[in-house]
């Protein structure tokens, strides 16, 4: 009788598992033990970095929102409560986006928020 071994399903695991070390730096790209651990590591900062995106992000966009509206003399939390009571719905990453490339509409916004603030 024929002896059974579980070369291919061991070969397909080791593949599946060196092909997600790829572009790692030195042993832990070629050697299974040092891969496995390298790889469970990597996904679970994967998991981790993608909630940790949306946060960055957004502090960008604050960051740059605050910088333009202190040009027109307004500070950030000024500028969001003078857009909620203009009732401009813009959000944060559109108004980022307009206080970089298009300065003249932002202008715009920021004095409809000193209207709706002095109103």
């Amino acid at each position: 009788m024929v002896r059974v071994t579980n070369a291919v399903a061991a070969h397909r695991k080791r593949k599946r598992l060196l092909k997600l070390a790829k572009g790692f730096v030195g042993d832990r790209k070629n050697h299974l033990r040092l891969s496995s651990d390298a790889v469970l590591s990597a996904m679970s900062f994967n998991y981790r970095h993608r909630k940790q995106k949306k946060r960055d992000f957004r502090r960008l966009w604050i960051t740059r929102i605050s910088v333009g509206a202190k040009i027109h003399g307004l500070s950030y939390s000024k500028f969001i409560n003078g857009m909620k009571r203009a009732g401009c719905s813009l959000n944060r990453k559109m108004l980022s986006d307009m206080a970089i490339r298009d300065p003249n509409s932002f202008a715009a916004v920021a004095g409809a928020a000193k209207q709706a603030l002095v109103a």
